[in-house]
């Protein structure tokens, strides 16, 4: 057999694997929950991606119409996309009509292949994205998850969705094209209920991540999801939002981590003194901590710090 690239990093992460988990099989235990009237949500582990969850940290949302599931987000892997697909089919008998995708990291859309015999609906924006940045993403992941991502391939979505009303087995459903958290998010309303799925818009009790953040823009994203008060919130990482702390969370946060990096560029600090700055109790204790607010200094610092260095030389 050929040995691609691939397949010769996901042997090396088998390689460095536990022993326990190298004897074990690798499997998702995926279970969606109720949280609206035919709407189930499957929630991820708050942690970051590591070999012992195989990298199933998102939340993915299933909604039932007259046509079948519809899947928003499909996960980080081929083989999640193939649980996430036969536990939707458990869970309600119902075949797959469609998937939507909220934004173009790899943690929402590797499992696409598993659902490749139906439409999967994006941003225009998210398209573009999947493809240029898809093999960079692939390589990484594969080094981190080693064998979880044995089979996966990155596969764009292949139907345009563009902003407002339309609907999918005649179920009622509204796009709204935001950002922030990338440069295109999509956020769904399911009409009935007025519950959103607000991808990465949103955290709840997880670090908010910020490879491709635009704080400001970040902000009016959030301002629109909170105009909207939604009956409840799919945060793209985090429990069920019934009281809108999901979107009061991922403001102070960001908020928090905005100002701490002004403060560090204002008094001369460089990025390893920064990450060693004690977290406050509340942001301290959120899921995939300290390991997002480092990766978030390395993301956001050297533009901070270039902007407001040539104020304090003047």
């Amino acid at each position: 057999m050929r040995m691609t690239r691939r397949t010769a990093l996901s042997a090396i992460g088998a390689s460095v694997a536990s022993p326990a988990l190298s004897r074990a099989r690798l499997a998702y235990d995926l279970a969606p929950v109720s949280v609206a009237t035919g709407i189930w949500m499957v929630e991820g582990s708050r942690d970051y991606f590591s070999m012992e969850n195989g990298g199933a940290i998102v939340n993915i949302v299933l909604l039932e119409t007259e046509t079948g599931l519809v899947v928003i987000d499909t996960g980080p892997s081929l083989r999640y996309g193939e649980s996430l697909r036969q536990v939707a089919l458990q869970t309600t008998g119902r075949g797959i009509s469609g998937v939507i995708l909220t934004h173009h990291h790899p943690d929402h859309f590797f499992g696409n292949l598993a659902f490749s015999d139906v439409e999967i609906r994006a941003l225009a924006e998210t398209g573009k994205y999947a493809r240029s940045h898809g093999d960079g993403y692939s390589d990484a992941m594969y080094r981190i998850l080693g064998d979880w991502m044995r089979g996966t391939e990155v596969i764009p979505p292949n139907k345009v969705l563009a902003g407002g009303d339309f609907s999918i087995g005649g179920r009622a459903l509204r796009a709204l094209p935001l950002g922030g958290h990338t440069e295109a998010d999509l956020a769904i309303v399911d009409v009935e209920t007025g519950l959103v799925i607000a991808g990465d818009l949103a955290f709840l009790d997880r670090a908010a991540t910020t490879p491709d953040a635009d704080l400001p823009r970040w902000r009016q994203s959030l301002d629109a999801l909170e105009a909207l008060q939604p009956s409840a919130i799919v945060p793209g990482h985090g429990p069920l939002d019934r009281t809108g702390e999901s979107l009061r969370q991922t403001r102070a946060y960001l908020d928090w981590l905005e100002a701490t990096l002004r403060a560090g560029a204002e008094t001369g600090l460089d990025m390893v003194e920064i990450m060693s700055t004690p977290l406050p109790d509340r942001f301290a204790s959120l899921g995939a901590q300290p390991q997002e607010f480092q990766r978030s200094v390395s993301h956001l610092f050297p533009d901070i710090e270039t902007e407001i260095l040539p104020l304090l030389n003047r």
